[in-house]
């Protein structure tokens, strides 16, 4: 089995998930976090080594992470967690990964870069949902078009069938750190640099069922997509109208969907690229919805890490591995429009 590989916050939800699947691909991940007792029960169910360190010591975290050649932090929210991690990995030179999908967390990994190069190793935030499939359809439809100036990226969480019902979508974690997007609440990328706008804009997207409203979102594509595709023109918007399953009175909210859960619906990204002519190129990808891409996604980038494959410095998943990379993932594909 293969190893060198450490996942924070692997007793949590997202964790749990991506951890079984690296066992589950012959990978022998190192389970860390905070609580030993939690690690400890994860690590011994799995026939693991176990790690249990905070992050607010410094030591503590470079002694972490000491002797594993990838990092991958899927612990949340990422404001609190990510800085301290990426330190440490850079510190000891080992690459960085985390499953983040806060603005804030982009853009400290991105100003990483020189350490990074400097250190010889790959940091890379959104090794999930969010950004891989939008990501890579940014950069396919962007090489579709001549002198790209403009991106408009739309996601759509579920894409479910008529009369399906509505899964539970989101995990407690992914509850928490989405108190991470209010800092940044109405930014776009105008004319290559990241700015806010004071209006709350919207636009109507056809996902592949007609048309319906999306609003102004700060995600990470607003770094990534100009990382790479060069793009100085970017605004990111996300579906609404998800409805948050809620419980019964008295009864315990679930850590996040069940399989069954997981298995419901679709998702969805939708990427429009203008060229400097007026030219422009359309597109969509369709991928399982969001934790089951997930766990598949940080997996396959960090196997394909721990094999060799990276470029020194802040990459993006179509950076550092090409569009290509979203096909290999699930039964995930493009759709060019």
């Amino acid at each position: 089995m293969m190893t060198n590989f450490l996942i924070y916050g692997a007793t949590g939800y997202t964790g749990q998930l991506i951890t079984r699947e690296a066992v589950r691909r012959g990978l022998n991940p190192i389970v860390a976090g905070r609580d030993a007792a939690k690690v400890q029960i994860l690590a011994d169910e799995l026939g693991l080594e176990g790690r249990a360190f905070d992050l607010s010591n410094e030591e503590r975290t470079r002694e972490g992470v000491l002797g594993v050649g990838v990092v991958l932090n899927v612990a949340g929210p990422f404001a609190v967690t990510s800085g301290p991690l990426l330190d440490a990995a850079l510190y000891v030179g080992t690459h960085y990964l985390d499953t983040t999908a806060e603005l804030g967390t982009f853009l400290h990994t991105e100003a990483a870069d020189a350490q990074a190069k400097k250190a010889g190793v790959m940091v890379m935030s959104g090794t999930g949902w969010d950004v891989v499939p939008s990501d890579t359809l940014a950069a396919r439809t962007a090489a579709r078009v001549t002198d790209p100036v403009s991106l408009v990226l739309a996601l759509k969480i579920f894409v479910g069938t008529p009369g399906e019902r509505i899964p539970l979508l989101f995990s407690k974690g992914s509850m928490t750190s989405a108190l991470g997007f209010a800092p940044f609440a109405g930014s776009v990328r105008s004319g290559g640099t990241i700015t806010t706008r004071d209006d709350s804009p919207t636009r109507s997207i056809d996902f592949g069922a007609g048309l319906e409203e999306v609003g102004l979102a700060p995600m990470g594509d607003l770094v990534t997509g100009r990382h790479s595709t060069g793009i100085p023109e970017i605004e990111v918007y996300v579906a609404g109208g998800v409805p948050i399953p809620t419980t019964a009175p008295g009864s315990e909210v679930p850590d996040g969907p069940d399989a069954a859960d997981r298995a419901i619906g679709r998702a969805r990204v939708y990427a429009k690229v203008t060229g400097r002519d007026g030219s422009t190129a359309e597109g969509l990808v369709d991928t399982p919805t969001g934790y089951g891409f997930t766990q598949l996604a940080a997996v396959e980038i960090a196997s394909r890490i721990i094999a060799g494959d990276f470029t020194p410095g802040f990459q993006t998943p179509a950076s550092a591995f090409g569009p290509s990379l979203l096909e290999g993932i699930g039964d995930s594909h493009f759709i060019d429009l």
